[in-house]
């Protein structure tokens, strides 16, 4: 595996299961029993109805690309390479709405509502991040 020059996000307890299921090429959320709702990012209560019976459940995956902006400024060496490169919100079928990449699609070709889905890519042997892609 090539070197991964890029910042990682921090994994900790709290955040751990939601890793782990990238790991596994899932996206795992957040979903409170108490009133059947998805949360995106790792809260501690629902946001809903402040509920501490949380779960972490595997979601569908797919969702709706709700807007994107292409970022031609290197912020960090790593990203060198790859500008001008997308930084994209989702709306993901169960009702949150998370930022990511949209890969496999060349940005001049990003359009505004396309159903996405996850593409998991593995940068390290122990890190996947949750990226999506056009389907």
């Amino acid at each position: 595996m090539e070197e991964y020059t890029k910042p990682l996000p921090i994994r900790d307890e709290r955040s751990a299961p939601f890793f782990d299921g990238l790991l596994d090429g899932e996206l795992r959320l957040q979903h409170c029993l108490a009133c059947d709702q998805w949360m995106w990012p790792v809260t501690l209560r629902c946001r809903h109805c402040l509920s501490d019976q949380l779960e972490w459940k595997a979601s569908a995956g797919k969702g709706t690309l709700y807007s994107f902006a292409l970022v031609h400024q290197i912020y960090h060496p790593g990203f060198a390479d790859e500008i001008p490169y997308n930084v994209a919100f989702v709306d993901l079928d169960e009702g949150v709405r998370v930022t990511t990449n949209i890969v496999g699609t060349p940005n001049d070709e990003l359009a505004i509502g396309s159903r996405v889905e996850l593409a998991t890519e593995l940068v390290t042997h122990d890190m996947a991040l949750a990226k999506f892609r056009v389907v």
